[in-house]
């Protein structure tokens, strides 16, 4: 199926489905039994300069724009969510700097990060602030030439294995997300630290970590933009990077039909393939219809953030809880069409299944997306 995308796009998916195929599935199910971050996968996107799509060719990246990158994260996710999480936590923790950077702090951090030299993470999410960050308990109090934070982030995707942090601390509580200011934090700054390393039904190659800030020792040059910005500069940020979550969830969501369906045209009952029985094609028929559905919003939606054009919010929002509803959908139902091989450890399913459930759940739950398409429609 052909979509409005350049010649030159075409065959930059042609290649990541190439490369994923023959380097990455093979990977997929050790990364997920073993439960250990695939560093090989690291440098996998490296040589291939996967990595440095979301960065501008003056820091050494390869200045993609986001339909492109979605299309990146979307066929990598259709063999290794755990893989395609790489390259979306490496925009979603560069893109507070790229927002908000001085001259100088984008010279110094985003060119490492776009060679994936280092790793970047974003730390928003605190045990009593999830979807309302207006109770952020994390705090930063500048005394001479640093900020001091004291603190802890929760949930906080390549925690301990970043090296890069775009944090969000109080600067002003009586001010509410007025008050938020963002920070560059370095692994290594004193007084920042590591605790608790979760334990997770899906995305388990995927670090997954409290941030803890005793005292931590932040440069003020490390300053984000001005005081108060941080919340604008967060949800800037997660508008643009909601896209790639919608197409985490697409690619997920395209990977498990496309299994489903080569298992049933193969697996005979009552003497054909399951895939000539009516009732079973009726489910695939709907299946496909909503990916593609998906498909056409997260790439319309990507295009539209890409050129900032109105209402590019609500859209990102409709795309990202739209297309991982998909996934959480499509995954079920083909775990149901393969029956109890879907069941079983032995076929993908059902880690897709396990994997396609955090994509309505992080840069914002599918509930606050509906929460931003709301506001946009009642022009809240």
């Amino acid at each position: 199926m052909q979509y409005d995308l350049t010649e030159e796009q075409k065959m930059f998916r042609e290649s990541i489905r190439e490369l994923a195929k023959e380097k990455i599935e093979p990977r997929a199910a050790e990364i997920d039994e073993k439960g250990e971050f695939p560093w090989d996968m690291v440098e996998l996107l490296r040589e291939n300069d996967i990595l440095g799509l979301p960065f501008a060719e003056e820091y050494g990246g390869q200045g993609a724009d986001l339909l492109t990158l979605c299309i990146a994260v979307e066929e990598l996710a259709r063999v290794c969510t755990n893989t395609s999480l790489i390259l979306g936590c490496q925009e979603l923790g560069s893109t507070p700097i790229k927002i908000a950077g001085s001259d100088e702090q984008k010279k110094k951090y985003l060119p490492d990060l776009a060679r994936g030299e280092k790793l970047a993470a974003f730390g928003l999410t605190e045990p009593e602030a999830g979807s309302d960050a207006a109770t952020m308990k994390t705090k930063a109090v500048k005394k001479g030439d640093k900020y001091i934070l004291n603190g802890s982030k929760c949930f906080i995707t390549n925690g301990g294995i970043a090296e890069t942090y775009s944090i969000f601390a109080m600067t002003d509580p009586e001010k509410g997300v007025r008050g938020i200011s963002a920070f560059i934090v370095e692994k290594g700054f004193p007084g920042f630290d590591f605790g608790k390393h979760e334990n997770k039904m899906g995305i388990r190659g995927s670090v997954t970590r409290e941030l803890l800030f005793d005292d931590c020792e932040v440069p003020a040059s490390n300053l984000l933009g001005e005081e108060g910005r941080g919340f604008k500069i967060a949800m800037m940020t997660l508008d643009r990077t909601r896209s790639s979550i919608g197409a985490q969830g697409l690619g997920i969501a395209s990977g498990a039909l496309d299994y489903a369906i080569n298992y049933m045209k193969e697996r005979v009952q009552f003497g054909r393939p399951i895939s000539n029985l009516q009732g079973l094609q009726f489910m695939v028929a709907d299946l496909a219809m909503q990916v593609e559905a998906a498909r056409q919003l997260v790439y319309h939606a990507a295009s539209m953030v890409e050129a900032k054009a109105p209402g590019y919010s609500a859209l990102s929002a409709m795309a990202k809880c739209y297309a991982t509803d998909v996934a959480m959908r499509v995954t079920t139902d083909c775990v149901q069409l393969m029956g109890g091989y879907g069941y079983m450890k032995e076929y993908p399913l059902e880690r897709m299944m396990r994997d396609a459930k955090i994509t309505q759940i992080y840069e914002g739950t599918n509930q606050i997306q509906r929460v931003v398409i709301s506001r946009d429609i009642f022009g809240k």
